[in-house]
This record gives C-alpha cells, sequence and structure tokens, in this order.
C-alpha cells in the first residue's frame, strides 16, 4: 500500500505541474512550457499504469469494482486522450480543459475514497456483466466529456466573435464548425456506448432478482440525462438549431451526468455497496 500511495503522489505531483505548464502555453504561447506540460502528462500515464499493475497483482483480477477505480480509470482515460490530442494542431485549449478535468477527479479520488471503499462482493454471480457496463461507461464518460470540452469552446469562442474580441488566444482555437463537429462526433460515440452499458447494469440485476432497485430515483436522473443526449442527436441531424443551442444541449446532458455520480452516496441502485 505504501508503494501505491507513493505512485498516486508523485503521479498527482506532476499532472499538477503538467497543468501549470499547460496553462502557461495557453496564456502566452510557450512551446517549451507545451512541451514540458506533455511530457510530464505521458508520466503521469506510465504512473497510472504501473498503479493499475500494482493493483492488479493485489486484486488478481482487473480494479475496477469500487468507485475509486471507476474515478482512476476515468482519469487515465483524460490522460491518454489528451496526449493524443497533443499531437493535433490546436488542441492547446482542449488539453487544458481535458486535463483540468482529469485532473480534479484525480484529486477528489484521493482524499474522497480509498481503494477498499465499497466493494461489489454480492454481486459475484454478474461479475463479467458488471465488469463490462463499468468498463463501457468509463469509455462512454470519456467521450461525452471530451464533446462537453468542445462545447464549451464552442459557447467561449462564440461569445468572443459576437463582441469582436480577437487576440492570438482566440487564432489558436479551432473554428466554431470544428469544434460543433467534434462535439457531436464525441458525443455521438459516447451515447451508444453509454445505452448498452446502462442494458448490462439492467440484465445484472434483473438476474440477480434485484427488480425493485429500478425504484431507484437514480433511474429516472438517468433516463432524463440520456433523453437529454438523445434529444441532441436528433436535434443536430435535423439541422434546425443553431451551434449555441446544440451546444447547451451537450453541456445539459452531461451536468446530468455529473449529478448521476453524486447520487450515488444516496442511492441504493449505484451505492457500490451490494445491498
Amino acid at each position: 500500500m505504501q508503494l501505491l500511495n507513493g505512485i498516486y503522489d508523485a503521479a498527482l505531483l506532476l499532472y499538477a505541474l503538467s497543468l501549470l505548464f499547460i496553462f502557461s502555453d495557453c496564456l502566452r504561447r510557450n512551446p517549451g512550457g507545451k512541451r514540458l506540460g506533455t511530457g510530464l502528462l505521458a508520466v503521469v500515464g506510465l504512473l497510472q499504469m504501473a498503479g493499475l499493475a500494482v493493483r492488479f497483482s493485489q486484486e488478481g483480477g482487473l480494479p475496477i469494482f469500487t468507485p475509486y477505480d471507476f474515478l482512476f480509470w476515468f482519469s487515465f482515460i483524460i490522460v491518454i486522450t489528451s496526449l493524443a490530442i497533443a499531437y493535433t494542431r490546436g488542441g492547446e485549449f482542449t488539453i487544458l480543459l481535458l486535463s483540468g478535468a482529469g485532473f480534479s477527479v484525480f484529486l477528489l479520488n484521493r482524499v474522497w475514497l480509498t481503494a477498499a471503499d465499497h466493494g461489489l462482493e454480492s454481486w459475484r454471480a454478474v461479475h463479467g456483466w458488471l465488469a463490462m457496463h463499468i468498463i463501457l461507461a468509463n469509455l462512454s464518460f470519456g467521450a461525452l466529456t471530451l464533446g462537453t470540452v468542445f462545447a464549451i469552446m464552442y459557447l467561449f469562442l462564440h461569445m468572443k466573435l459576437k463582441n469582436k474580441k480577437w487576440d492570438d488566444r482566440i487564432r489558436r482555437l479551432p473554428s466554431l464548425e470544428t469544434m460543433d463537429k467534434y462535439s457531436y462526433t464525441a458525443i455521438l460515440a459516447g451515447v451508444p456506448l453509454l445505452v448498452v452499458s446502462l442494458l448490462l447494469a439492467g440484465m445484472s440485476i434483473i438476474a440477480e432478482g434485484r427488480t425493485p432497485l429500478f425504484q431507484d430515483s437514480k433511474v429516472l436522473t438517468t433516463m432524463v440525462g440520456l433523453g437529454v443526449y438523445i434529444t441532441y442527436i436528433l436535434l443536430k441531424r435535423s439541422g434546425r438549431k443553431s451551434g449555441m443551442v446544440m451546444a447547451r444541449w451537450a453541456i445539459s446532458g452531461y451536468a446530468f451526468i455529473i449529478l448521476n455520480f453524486l447520487l450515488n452516496s444516496l442511492s441504493d441502485f449505484h451505492g457500490w455497496s451490494g445491498r
């Protein structure tokens, strides 16, 4: 455990430094800071992989069945996505927002939860389904986070252009059309993953004979959030709404995703205690 804590603390420190260097590049062109920030981010990814390897050896399997592990995997996915975007042109602000989200989750995870919190021991009969549910949910949240980042950037750039405020930072952003396209593509990838993840969760509950869990308030917020995203996709395909409206729909859908996770501590459906 001491080794694991050392790995996580080192990763957290380097993540913070990486975020600072990336921010300095976004604030004012700083190629050296960008390279250093990206390099540190790569080291963070390697440390996270080392932490996962240690957990794997300790648990004798993939560490995914606790809220701590779920958030850790989410942070890891954000790091990998940020590194992939680092090799594209004009991705500095995307990386900054993604890294800010990933670092915040990583930090909250370290001070809020432990790896031993609320395992799913009583769900052994459907652990395979639950594993796929958690993996797909994490991939979905990663894609939806990316889509939300582009939606936020779209609103920011639209406001700047409307007020005719030009500076070097604005010129480094992708065009409104590009951000609208990327946001839609990311959400279009994330929603089907979320749907399949929810279907697997529902099948697990039915197989375990825990159908009263479907009456939990979390089911309602899940359906509302999914409904927002489905509406977003339908409106986008119809082409009847402006980019501003679509960006707000994307952000609203993500707000329900965040609300859903915050409800875990109050919900029997996703309390992770296997009740």
